[in-house]
């Protein structure tokens, strides 16, 4: 076969720094449009970028050139930097450490695109961290709990 073609998408979570609730209504369309910007200028396709105050969920596609931990690496840096220098009083904003990372069929990218759109109502039921642990249960992830948000 002379080329390669692959259909890679993945639906990562990751918190700001202790789960702060650092991304307000009136700023948040502006933070995840600018992810997503970080993402096609890096070659990937921001399908949907969401979240509420302490969180966010991007549904991504990946290019095979780029590892999990660089397209990490390059929304968190960016996206941090950015909101530091734009936003009053968000100087202190971080995002944590971890994130999760799970692979989406083509096949379940609507199912995915809809639970991201739906997170403010989500989460008048049901927190961050139970949702976190859930998606962890749900995919069969070993961990230890006091790792989760250490």
């Amino acid at each position: 076969m002379a080329n390669t073609f692959t259909s890679l998408q993945y639906h990562i979570v990751f918190s700001t720094k202790n789960r702060e609730p650092w991304i307000h209504e009136d700023i948040e369309q502006r933070v995840w449009t600018y992810v997503g910007g970080i993402a096609r200028e890096n070659e990937m396709k921001a399908l949907l970028v969401g979240g509420i105050e302490n969180h966010v969920h991007l549904l991504l596609g990946i290019p095979p050139k780029l590892s999990l931990s660089q397209v990490i690496q390059l929304l968190k840096s960016g996206s941090s930097t950015w909101i530091k220098q734009n936003f009053l009083g968000l100087g202190g904003f971080a995002w944590q450490d971890g994130y999760a990372a799970f692979t989406v069929s083509k096949s379940q990218v609507p199912d995915v695109e809809e639970y991201i759109r739906g997170q403010r109502e989500h989460h008048r039921v049901k927190s961050f961290e139970e949702e976190y642990r859930a998606f962890l249960d749900r995919h069969e992830v070993d961990y230890k709990e006091e790792y989760v948000f250490g």
